[in-house]
């Protein structure tokens, strides 16, 4: 057996929470590979809607075993109130969750670091979630993060107040008063209490050792899916840097993530929106500032399932999405938001970049967008409901072209295509 992947191909909020959701009943194992709470998965079903930061989106299915890997960073307080929603939705998440206990830490000061550094930035910021993700990857690092499997130890008290000090020292530098700043609607002192509440809760849950566990699990013939948070184009090697996330979030971040080797890994489902969408600062060639955008906001309801923030919102970027199944090794495409296009009488796709007076179909280092413009194919939309279509055979023939015109510009077929936000509205090829 070999580990299947699926992960998003543009800058997040593809909709991969419902698609793993909706793929889980073909999988024995779902295990999380990387990133932390700044992730919303989110999923609907039987007029309820979950939205999940830390936990595996193959919750949900009491057959499933959910994995949590080592390259995922965990908040305490935020995976504790996790569990908690599901526990008062009658979701006994804990019967299935396994924890690896290589998994880092975000601690209540990593928080209080990202807010300190994207304060002092000014203009500069990058705009992030201010979850403590980059703080906290940055001491995994630098050799001083704390791990699920240290919480046990009789020091860990006192390698978490050395390192809490640590932070303290950097905040004071940057002159930054934390002392009325609130995380998540608690001063320091009061998150940081029900942090470590949430130790508590942790210490009674099941934690492994997950790369022996899922190479394992391999040898028994377990189907096993990895799933991926943010986008590749916020990959901190290969997106758009220094806008990106503090992970790797392609395909080549589930080995070190999960602890497996690369010829173990199987098919990559890559998914992405019927447009593009991002959330804070950074490069978007093809964003729209104008009504048309606006329009894809509202009816994408494109706001931020972790952060609120508003989306921004543009057409779909074929040479980025052709860069981002490079780098991935896609085997197949799922299409999430289709339903979002429902009103457009045409609708535009970028296939190339206008770039210092030449056409070119790759992605430059130099990446401004004063000088980047999309070179754009227009279609025509469909203009109706496709929502409650459940067969491609009855899909509009302007959707039908749409797609047909994706994958003959990336190689690749679309397999799976999402026309509404509950797990029943999809469309299998």
């Amino acid at each position: 057996m070999k580990v299947d992947v699926l992960l998003g191909l543009q800058w997040g909020d593809e909709g991969k929470g419902k698609i793993v959701d909706v793929l889980t009943p073909e999988y024995d194992i779902i295990a999380r590979f990387q990133g932390g709470p700044n992730a919303g998965h989110t999923i609907e079903f039987d007029d309820k809607k979950f939205i999940l930061h830390t936990i595996p989106s193959g919750i949900f299915n009491e057959k499933t075993i959910n994995i949590i890997g080592n390259g995922v960073i965990i908040d305490a307080y935020i995976f504790n109130k996790e569990l908690i929603n599901l526990k008062n939705n009658n979701i006994d998440a804990e019967k299935n969750l396994l924890i690896s206990k290589k998994a880092h830490l975000i601690l209540p000061t990593h928080r209080l670091l990202d807010a300190t550094y994207e304060n002092a930035k000014g203009k500069s910021k990058i705009g992030s979630t201010l979850k403590g993700i980059g703080p906290a990857y940055t001491d995994k690092t630098a050799r001083d993060g704390i791990r699920i499997g240290n919480i046990n130890n009789p020091d860990f008290k006192k390698n978490y107040n050395n390192l809490k000090q640590k932070h303290l020292q950097i905040i004071d530098f940057y002159k930054f008063d934390y002392t009325e700043y609130l995380i998540d609607g608690l001063l320091f002192s009061e998150y940081e209490e029900k942090w470590f509440e949430a130790i508590e809760k942790i210490r009674t849950l099941k934690t492994i050792d997950s790369e022996y566990f899922i190479n394992q699990s391999l040898k028994n013939n377990k189907s096993i899916l990895a799933e991926g948070a943010q986008g590749t184009l916020l990959d901190v090697d290969f997106g758009s840097y220094p806008f990106v996330t503090s992970s790797n979030t392609i395909t080549a971040g589930v080995c070190i993530g999960l602890g497996v080797a690369p010829n173990r890994i199987g098919n990559v489902f890559g998914v992405f929106k019927a447009y593009c969408t991002r959330v804070g600062s950074g490069p978007f060639p093809t964003e729209l500032s104008d009504e048309t955008g606006e329009k894809l906001r509202d009816k994408g309801n494109e706001f931020g399932s972790t952060t609120g923030r508003p989306r921004r919102c543009g057409w779909l970027d074929i040479t980025a999405l052709k860069y981002s199944i490079m780098l991935n090794g896609v085997t197949s495409l799922i299409m999430t938001k289709a339903d979002v296009l429902n009103h457009f009488e045409n609708i535009n796709i970028s296939t190339k970049y206008k770039y210092n007076n030449d056409i070119i179909d790759y992605i430059p280092f130099e990446l401004p967008d004063e000088k980047l413009n999309p070179d754009y194919n227009i279609l025509k939309g469909w203009n109706t409901s496709i929502d409650n279509i459940t067969s491609f055979d009855n899909i509009p023939a302007e959707l039908s072209d749409y797609i047909n015109f994706i994958e003959h510009q990336v190689g690749i077929p679309i397999k799976i295509i999402s026309v509404g936000p509950d797990r029943k509205q999809i469309i299998r090829k």
